[in-house]
Formats: C-alpha cells, structure tokens, sequence
C-alpha cells in the first residue's frame, strides 16, 4: 500500500464543512447503492453537529486545501463494561484517493479520540457485501462479530410502537 500523502491533513469538522461532509455522504451512499435512503439535508446535518442537541461529530480528512474523506462518530455505552464506546457511523474516502492511506489515518484519528476519551470500545457496521472494507479492517486488527445481528426500526414503525404505551 502507498504510504499517506505528506499533505494529508484531518480536522474537526466546522460549520464551513457541514455541505461537503453532506456531498461525502451522498457520494458514500451512491457506493453502497443506497441513494434512495438519502432524506437528510445540509440543514439538518449542520443542526445535527452544531446545535443544542448535537450529539455527534466528524473529522474531514484533507489533501491540501481539498476535502478528501471524512468520518462521522458518536458515543455509545456499554453496561458489560461500564465506560462508553465510539461508535464509527460512517467513513469514506473518495474512490480517487484511496489506496493512498487516507482510510487508515481517519481510523487512527478516531481510535486516537476514543483512547483520550477512555472509551471502552471502538465499534461500526459494515455492509456484507463488502469485502474490501471488510478485509481492510480486518487488516487493522478488528474483529467481526458475527454472533450478533443488527436490528433497525424505523421512523414509521418507532410511531407504531410507541403508541403501544
């Protein structure tokens, strides 16, 4: 693999990045083939880091003055542990900068954060399908957890349960 590019830089993500990190998106879900599950605007995004409730965070990563990738993260809990976790939301690099190391420092960069934050664990979802990301982490020492599998509800159904009370 190519070493990282000497003017590869990763900072905490500002306002002013808020409608790349939403193209980032865009451009990841085109990859994953889930377009169609992009409601979200810049709006909502930039509320969703920056206002009162923000409860998530991201870094972009940067080759020179150009956004090349970013990660959005946020912090969960583990009771078995008693400390909290980070939990990876998404991470892409764009298709013409990979390979150069990019993915791997955005990874550092948050296991960096998770160990100053005394977090217990450091974990994120991949799709199946996706071998090279999955043999890329895999690379850095993490691990499948092929015991457990992910549930999802969502917003249509959460309004069904919920009336159930």
């Amino acid at each position: 693999m190519p070493q990282p590019e000497n003017n590869f830089e990763i900072k905490f993500a500002t306002h002013e990045d808020v409608p790349v990190i939403h193209e980032l998106i865009k451009k990841l879900a085109e990859y994953e083939k889930l377009t169609h599950e992009v409601t979200g605007t810049v709006e909502m995004l930039k509320d969703s880091l920056f206002g009162k409730n923000s409860n998530i965070y991201a870094i972009v990563g940067f080759e020179g003055e150009t956004p090349v990738g970013f990660a959005l993260y946020f912090y969960n809990y583990s009771t078995f542990l008693g400390k909290r976790g980070l939990y990876l939301e998404d991470l892409f690099v764009l298709p013409e900068c990979r390979g150069k190391g990019y993915g791997k420092k955005l990874l550092a960069k948050l296991a960096s954060i998770a160990v100053s934050e005394n977090c217990g664990r450091f974990e994120w979802s991949v799709l199946d399908w996706n071998e090279p990301a999955i043999n890329f982490y895999k690379s850095l020492g993490a691990n499948p957890m092929d015991e457990w599998t992910v549930f999802r509800m969502t917003e249509d159904k959460m309004k069904q349960l919920a009336k159930q009370i």
